[in-house]
């Protein structure tokens, strides 16, 4: 079983926001595969499916984006996986706004969900998938940004982002990581003259 974990906050006002890349990649896969993610269990919505042939958990963590290790680590202990059967995916402004990066490990960086999920699981040896979400403007603080919705032109690119994150979750659970991570790493959707 692979557990997809899909980082946000839960809540209407936070449905559409930047910093809930992750939910809104797990309702996306949620809709093609028809899994359902309404169960209530670990501090979790959490849904189990198929995948490119492989049993699923998709996962979007309840604590809030602060406390997502909480949910996490409660899903850990309760079922005692590889460390490489953990995918997050979350949001990212670092790199450039039409792209996603795969990672097989590593550091949170600044990013406060991972930070937390990191702490509580005391391992960062897992895959993650960054959703660039656009840069920050000088003039806007963090949370602001990361709070705030996308533009019209912008809900075109993350969609087309979204599509590709789990175009590159079925190739991870198909094909494996290394593969994955040359096919989509280089990628871009988007050129900076659009």
């Amino acid at each position: 079983m692979y557990y997809i974990v899909g980082l946000g906050n839960p809540g209407i006002q936070y449905e559409n926001t930047r910093h809930n890349a992750g939910f809104i990649t797990i309702d996306y896969l949620a809709r093609k595969y028809s899994i359902d993610v309404r169960k209530i269990k670990f501090k979790s919505l959490i849904g189990q499916g198929v995948i490119s042939g492989q049993k699923v958990m998709l996962v979007k963590p309840q604590t809030y984006m602060n406390n997502s290790g909480e949910a996490i680590r409660e899903i850990y202990k309760y079922f005692d996986f590889d460390h490489d059967k953990l995918i997050v995916i979350y949001d990212d402004i670092d790199i450039d706004f039409g792209s996603i990066r795969i990672r097989k490990k590593g550091s949170a960086g600044t990013h406060n969900g991972m930070k937390s999920i990191i702490y509580n699981l005391e391992f960062d040896d897992f895959p993650r998938i960054k959703v660039a979400v656009g840069k920050k403007p000088s003039y806007m603080d963090l949370a602001n940004f990361v709070l705030s919705g996308f533009s019209k032109q912008e809900v075109k690119i993350i969609e087309e982002e979204v599509k590709f994150a789990s175009d590159a979750i079925e190739m991870i659970l198909e094909e494996g990581i290394e593969k994955t991570m040359s096919m989509f790493n280089s990628k871009r959707l988007v050129e900076d003259n659009e």
